[in-house]
């Protein structure tokens, strides 16, 4: 007799059958990825799309000037980024997908200027 190993009912049929049913089968692998630890990838995916997020919440009008500490406190970690654009200043833009930003110090105050991606930037 050997028991399901996600409802611990008793299997019918072959004898070296895990599950009672594909319902068991699937939410007991789910429960064994759930509880992994997160990967790489799922990491840095997530600070990306929370990066995003809070550039979108502060740049509403498509340019703004926003404290860098007010930021890094609601999660912001500008060491994550999707790519770069440079100016003919040579001032170098990090953007999480659409939302871009730019580092500066004003009187030894970190802040960031935040910028929507627009057409221009393609060429």
């Amino acid at each position: 007799m050997v028991n399901c190993l996600h409802c611990a009912n008793e299997i019918e049929g072959r004898t070296d059958k895990k599950f009672c049913s594909p319902y068991c089968r699937s939410a007991f692998h789910y429960q064994k990825n759930k509880e992994k630890e997160d990967t790489l990838f799922k990491t840095i995916d997530k600070q990306l799309k929370t990066n995003r997020k809070i550039l979108k919440t502060y740049n509403k009008a498509g340019l703004a000037t926003v404290a860098a500490q007010k930021i890094i406190q609601e999660g912001f970690n500008p060491n994550y980024f999707t790519h770069y654009w440079k100016n003919k200043k040579g001032q170098i833009y990090l953007f999480c997908y659409e939302y871009g930003y730019l580092e500066l110090k004003d009187a030894h105050k970190k802040k960031y200027v935040l910028v929507t991606w627009q057409d221009y930037m393609d060429s």
